[in-house]
């Protein structure tokens, strides 16, 4: 116990600002990481990645607005 209580807290950034990955995509949308990664975010209408380049990497890992996410999800709404 005395272990958890010593892990610094997550920092929880506001949407306006945050960038997801495909796991926080996945936990918005209730889909599975595959299935998000397989066939959501290859969707032509679904907001492009953000690619922070890293040292030593080829290509770095898709980032998402979170905003532009969720503005995304809601076009989706039935009407």
């Amino acid at each position: 116990m005395l272990e958890q209580l010593s892990k610094p807290a997550p920092v929880l950034l506001p949407v306006a600002i945050d960038l997801w990955d495909t796991r926080h995509i996945a936990a918005y949308l209730k889909r599975s990481v595959d299935t998000v990664r397989d066939d959501i975010i290859t969707l032509p209408s679904f907001p492009r990645p953000i690619r922070l380049p890293i040292r030593g990497t080829a290509r770095a890992q898709a980032l998402f607005k979170a905003r532009e996410v969720i503005a995304w999800a809601e076009r989706h709404t039935s009407r």
